[in-house]
């Protein structure tokens, strides 16, 4: 048997990848009118993002613990590593810690310190490293180091809903709502949304954007992923630029960002993730 790898809808890991590496994926939550909506499970209505009144919640100890496990089951005794979305965006881990307390250390979890494609970068990562026999210990250490390679960066139309989900701090969403600014953000360090730049347009913040990915990567090999929320045509677009610009680091995955996330990000919103060699 192997470790068995556990993440999260937010990681917005294609199926094929999922399938590929055995990653079993824990849903998160979308509150619509009343109705738990699991997310990846359950359809979300069309018009998710212009609703008014739409929340979304992590996995619960007593989701995660059934799915751990099971997958404790399946990996003959081996253990789980648990990758998900940073501690400072979600309860999700939270709920992941209390529900790996009962396995008596078999089971291992690992903040990503970054979410969608950052913490679906850092599973397979974790799954690469099962399927080639590393054991619970050196899965879960390649699994944090992995967290040290990844960066993340969004656009977003405007930084009200994260405001309001005190996803970001309020000076930081005044600053760019008062002044008709449109926010570059990134994930930072301890896994937190912070304000990377202001600019006046949307094209010169996805300029600004792409010049921080040509940076960060310069001339290493890197795997990278462009995500949106409902904007397939702007994901396109940074995609072809950066492959056209990146051409040793192959062809982006490009994804949306599901309803979890877009909710928080607001319609248009496009990022990218970047996951370094090691």
């Amino acid at each position: 048997m192997a470790v068995v790898v556990v993440t999260d809808s937010s990681a917005r890991l294609p199926a094929a990848e999922t399938h590929r590496w055995d990653i079993r994926v824990a849903p998160l939550h979308v509150l619509v009118d009343g109705h738990d909506l699991c997310d990846g499970v359950d359809d979300v209505p069309a018009d998710l993002y212009t609703r008014g009144h739409v929340t979304t919640a992590g996995a619960t100890p007593a989701e995660l613990s059934a799915l751990y496990r099971q997958a404790v089951l399946d990996s003959g005794g081996d253990g789980v590593v648990a990758v998900h979305i940073s501690g400072a965006l979600s309860s999700t881990l939270g709920a992941a810690e209390h529900a790996a307390a009962e396995f008596a250390g078999l089971v291992r979890v690992v903040d990503s310190k970054s979410a969608a494609m950052g913490t679906g970068f850092v599973a397979l990562a974790a799954a690469r490293a099962a399927a080639g026999g590393a054991d619970l210990n050196d899965v879960a250490v390649r699994a944090q180091a992995a967290t040290a390679e990844v960066r993340a960066f969004i656009v977003v139309h405007r930084l009200d809903n994260l405001r309001r989900s005190g996803r970001i701090g309020t000076a930081a969403s005044w600053l760019g709502t008062a002044l008709a600014l449109k926010p570059l953000l990134r994930i930072d360090e301890q896994g937190q949304l912070v304000l990377a730049q202001r600019v006046r347009t949307t094209s010169k913040a996805t300029a600004a954007m792409i010049e921080q990915v040509l940076d960060v990567v310069g001339e290493r090999r890197a795997a990278l992923a462009v995500q949106h929320v409902d904007n397939p045509g702007g994901a396109a677009e940074v995609a072809a630029t950066l492959e056209s610009a990146l051409p040793a680091c192959g062809p982006a995955v490009v994804t949306d960002l599901g309803p979890v996330l877009g909710v928080h990000l607001g319609p248009g919103a496009v990022g990218v993730v970047v996951a370094l060699a090691p």
